[in-house]
Formats: C-alpha cells, structure tokens, sequence
C-alpha cells in the first residue's frame, strides 16, 4: 500500500469561478463565526487563522509536516483545522459578495487549494493506514451512525484521541472504538472537502484505495474471473467443488464485503447521495458482476444440458442466491449498479427452468427404464434404492421446489392422483409446500407402477407379490424415516401399509394355498386309513414342494418376515396338528408309517421359521441337518444349501 500512496499525485482544484455553485453561507454547519453577522474583521481574521494552520500543514512545504499526519499528530490541531477551512469558506463567500476582484480572495483561493490538497493527502493516508479498521466487519458493525452532519458533534469536543476513545463507550470493542473515530475522521474530511467543492477530488482517493480492498477480498474468498472457453471444458466433478466453495463466499461476499462496503460508502459520503452512489458504483459494480458470474454460467449451460442427479447442486445454488436476495436488492439498489441485480434474477429465472427440467427428465427416466434384471429371490430391485435414494433428497429442499413447482402445477392424471393422495397443509409452512407434497407423491406413484410391471417379469406369481412386498416396504420405510413424511403425511403411510399387507396376503394364497387346500375340511366326513394315507401324503407333497420353492425367498425387513411366517403357521400348523393327531392312531399299524407321516406338527414350525431368509433348500440325503426333526431317516429329507 506504501507504493500505491507514493504513485498518487494530487488532482489540480477547482477554479475560483466554480464558487458561485458551491453550498450557500448559511448551509455550512455552525463555528463560532456562523452566530454572528459576518463582518470584515471577522473575515480577517478568518483569513489570519486560516492561513497560519494550513500554510503550516502544506503538502508541498519543506517543513517535517510534509511526512507526517495532522490527524495522527494531533487530533485536536486536525479539528481546528478543519474549523479554519471552513471558516474560510465562508470569508470567501463574503469576499465575493464585497470585491469579487480583492486581493485577499486571490490569497484565500490559494489558501483553499492548499488545504484541499491537505485534506485530501489526509483521506488517502487514513484510508491507506486503516485497513483493518475498515474492513467489511467493522464497516458493518458501524450500520447505526447517524448518517447526519458529524462536524458539529466532532468539534464539540478538543479531546486526544484516548479522551475520545473513553467517550465512545465501554459497550463495544477497542477495535470498534477504533474503527469508529477513523469512519468518523473520514466523513467529516468527505463532507468538508464536498461543501467546498472539492468532491471528485475525494472520491478519487477513496475509489482507489476502497475498490483494491474489494478485489483483493474477492480473491481471497476464492472467486475468480472464469472464460466461458474454460468453463464449458470442466468436468462436472470439478464443477460440483467450485459451485459448494462458491456458496459459502457469496454470502460472506454479499452479507460483509459488499454490505461492509455500502455502510461505509453510505456513512463516509452522507453529505451528497449522489456522490456516495457514483463512488459505490465504481468501487462494486464490476465485482458484483464478477461475483455473480460462476453461477449464470452453471444455470447457462445446465438449460443444455440437463442430467436430472446435478439438480441438488443446482437447487443449492438456487437457495444460497434466493437467501441473498433481499442484501442484493438492498446493497445494489442504485440505478447505475441495476445490471447486477438483473444478472441475478436472469440466473435464478434460468436456474428454476433448469431445476425444473431435471424433475421432468427424472421422471422420464422412470418410464422408460427397461432393465430386465431381476434379483431371483424378489429382493428389493437396485432402481428402487436409487429412486428413493433421489426422492428422499428432494423432500429435503421442499421450499426451493414449492417456488418452481408453484409455476408448473401438475396437470396430467390429476384425478387418479387425487384418490391416491391428499397433501397435507403445514401449520408452519407456506400454502405452496402443498405444490411440492403433490409433485413428490406423484412421483413415487410414477415409480410404483413401473414396479407393478417388473413384478410382471417373474415366472411365478407368488415371487412376484414377494418383490412387491419388499420394494414397497422398502419405499414406506424410506417415506417414514425421511422429510418425505412430513411432505405427503400419514395418510399416505396408512394407505400403502394396507397396500402392503395386501401384497402379504396375495403372497400366501399363491404360495400356500395347495397346502392349506391338502387337509380335510373340518366339515368332512371321517376318513378311512386309506383316505387318510391319500391325505398325509398329499399334504407331504404339497408341503414339500412349496417349501422347497419358497426357501429361496428373502424378505428384507426382520419384523415383516417374522409376521409373515407367524401368519402361515396359523393357518396351517394348528389345522395339520389336528388331522394328524386325529388320523395318525388309525395308521400306527402301517408298516410304513414313518415313510407316509415325515412330518410331526413341531416340525412344521420349524420348517417355516427357516424361511425368507435367501437360502435355497434343496431335497437330499438322510444326512442333512434338517433331517433330526423328521420322523424317519428314509422319510423324504429337506436340507439347507448355504450360498
């Protein structure tokens, strides 16, 4: 910063023609010379004091004055200082109206052009020197000084600066403190040099100096200037880190620089808007448009190209720019700074349109996915886990999707949608998350009926209501366990566990029927050894196969396997225990019982608690482990393969 203060040279100063348009007499803020009628002697003597301190301050003077700061020198001789340039303001005022061509208005002139050039050798050197009491977070925490004139509070008092630090309160930090009386030494140097004239001259040194720092925190928060040429040439996965690094710089970026930076351009130039907004303008205008330019570039080319799993980093970019929105607004509400909010709301505009197109293509993908693999077991299907996987991370950006879908409403099937779901109405959340609630059960209902026809694709019927069984209680548990409850609510819950338990239901019927059907109806007349020998050895039959058929099922969830096993033991064990001790004394004399009767009601039990657990059991030898429970070694065995 040292070579920079030495590469400034001192703007020539306005003529003495240009006073007629400077501030009138009675605009200046109040001295002890405002309170009086302004006389000739007071004029003289304005010009006496004038010329004694600004002569001594000279910039071009050969005195040790040249190389030090009146305000770090002294505080007390830079408010009298300032006093005096004021004061000979107003002798300049009277000089014209006396004898525009008096010599002591050539000397005042050139008393002015000095002490500007004073004035404004000491605003660089504050604002060179003071960096770190003006940076964005000490800017920010300044947001509640009065925008008012400072000259009248600032020379009420001939404190040090240690006085002054004490009368600043005990409330707030040292640095604060500091940081206070260097905003404050700046606006009364701005609004003194702009009541002379003397403004461009200010915001020269206060661009140069304010624009560095705003570029140099730019960069240091990592954001760049990045070639379109480039940019197109990234992969995604490059992409995907430069999108989350910029996240977290843009609010630092909007909510400290760019806010930390208009509190000060606000406070130090409150004197002239109009000043202020030029100088802002020319200190944030280029970098608000570099800021924003990694995202208009992202939402540009995903309008091209759109791959429906890049939505989340999209809808991440959406909210952190929408979350900024309202300091945008705030922070860049001049005219002149105008074509950087319109490059943030032609970005979010092409953002939704993206966002959106994603959750088109994705349900897209849902249609037309035609794979064919099948787990042969009916296990839950590899599209299932992604689909919910995606859905379930949707619901966690429900207010981002409740302002796209807002203006894309769902149209198509409407009426079958509406017996299938009612979304609920938060308390707490906005009447458009309802938009959002119907578009997501849409979706999963989208996808159930794509597994209604790969369920379609197994040979046999009881293996398809397993697949069914599994993939939905794979879906209600990703639904209970996730944002996705609070979305489509309880009702949706209850009425896909009833789809569920129907699904159980066809799957014992197809599975098992053969054998419940096997056993004599309660009802039936009593039966002869030879009709209960049919019996026993039907019921073996069908018991047998089923089994062997269903061993290599698997169902996923513990508590669901559980009750399906406990619903088809009560069905069968207590019907078949009947009939065999009913029937078994009438065939003790068989010398073949043990091959007609393989099977004792305890043994049932202990066949069912084996299964839907994915281990195929295929018939054997004697020597199997299941052939204990059996009644005789030559009886038909069924053994466990482990795969």
């Amino acid at each position: 910063m040292a070579k920079m203060a030495k590469t400034v040279t001192f703007s020539s100063f306005s003529s003495l023609s240009n006073l007629s348009s400077l501030p009138s007499f009675n605009s200046l803020p109040a001295s002890p010379l405002s309170t009086q009628t302004f006389s000739k002697s007071m004029m003289e003597e304005a010009l006496e004091s004038a010329e004694s301190i600004i002569r001594k301050w000279d910039p071009n003077s050969q005195s040790y004055t040249k190389i030090i700061s009146l305000f770090r020198h002294s505080r007390k001789e830079a408010k009298e200082f300032i006093r005096c340039v004021r004061d000979l303001r107003k002798a300049m005022h009277f000089l014209v109206s006396q004898d525009s061509k008096s010599d002591k208005l050539v000397l005042a002139q050139s008393l002015m052009q000095i002490g500007m050039s004073t004035m404004e050798k000491e605003f660089f050197q504050i604002l060179s020197s003071n960096r770190d009491h003006l940076d964005p977070d000490s800017a920010s925490g300044q947001s509640t000084i009065s925008s008012n004139s400072e000259f009248e509070v600032y020379m009420e008092h001939d404190d040090d600066e240690d006085d002054e630090l004490k009368k600043a309160g005990e409330s707030i930090s040292q640095v604060e403190k500091a940081s206070a009386l260097v905003m404050t030494d700046l606006k009364v140097i701005a609004e003194t040099m702009i009541s002379c004239g003397y403004g461009k001259e200010c915001i020269k040194s206060y661009k140069l100096i304010r624009k560095s720092i705003v570029d140099e925190g730019l960069h240091l928060l990592g954001i760049e200037k990045v070639k379109t040429s480039q940019f197109h040439k990234m992969d995604w996965g490059v992409l995907e880190v430069m999108i989350k690094n910029w996240i977290k710089a843009a609010k630092i970026g909007v909510t400290t620089l760019f806010k930390g930076e208009k509190l000060l351009c606000d406070h130090v130039f409150s004197a002239s808007l109009t000043i202020g907004q030029s100088c802002f303008n020319q200190i944030a205008k280029e970098a608000g448009l570099n800021l924003f330019t990694l995202p208009e570039l992202v939402s540009h080319k995903e309008k091209k190209q759109h791959h429906h799993e890049r939505i989340f980093k999209l809808m991440d970019l959406y909210a952190a720019i929408s979350d900024l929105w309202p300091d945008i607004e705030m922070i860049f509400s001049f005219d002149s700074l105008a074509s950087v909010k319109t490059l943030v709301l032609s970005t979010l505009k092409k953002l939704k349109d993206s966002i959106h197109t994603c959750l088109k293509e994705f349900e897209t993908t849902i249609h037309k996915d035609s794979s064919k693999e099948l787990s042969p077991e009916g296990g839950v299907h590899k599209l299932t886990r992604t689909t919910m996987s995606f859905i379930s991370s949707l619901s966690e950006y429900s207010r981002v999707l409740s302002e796209i879908l807002a203006e894309h409403p769902l149209k198509k099937n409407s009426r079958l949608l509406e017996s299938y779901f009612t979304a609920p109405i938060l308390e707490d959340e906005h009447v458009n998350n309802q938009v959002c609630s119907v578009h997501i059960a849409w979706l999963i209902l989208v996808f159930l009926c794509k597994l209604d026809t790969k369920a379609e694709s197994y040979n046999d019927v009881s293996l398809s209501y397993i697949f069914l069984v599994n993939n939905l209680q794979f879906v209600i548990d990703t639904v209970r366990s996730s944002q996705l409850k609070n979305l489509i609510g309880d009702d949706w819950l209850t009425k896909h566990e009833a789809k569920l338990k129907s699904y159980a239901e066809k799957y014992e019927k197809a599975a098992w029927t053969n054998v419940f059907v096997s056993l004599p109806a309660k009802t039936s007349a009593k039966l002869s050894p030879e009709e209960a020998t049919t019996c026993f050895k039907r019921f073996h039959a069908a018991f047998a196969g089923a089994y062997l058929k269903q061993s290599s099922c698997i169902i996923v969830d513990a508590k669901l396997r559980d009750d399906l096993k406990v619903s088809i033991a009560r069905k069968l064990v207590p019907e078949y225990r009947e009939f065999y001790e009913k029937y078994l004394p009438m065939l003790r004399q068989d010398r073949n019982i043990e091959m007609l009767v393989c099977f004792k009601p305890d043994n049932l039990e202990n066949y069912l608690s084996d299964l839907f657990h994915g281990t195929p059991m295929l018939s054997g030898s004697s020597h199997s482990a299941a052939s204990a429970s059996l009644s005789s070694p030559s009886c038909f065995s069924i053994r466990c393969v482990k795969h």
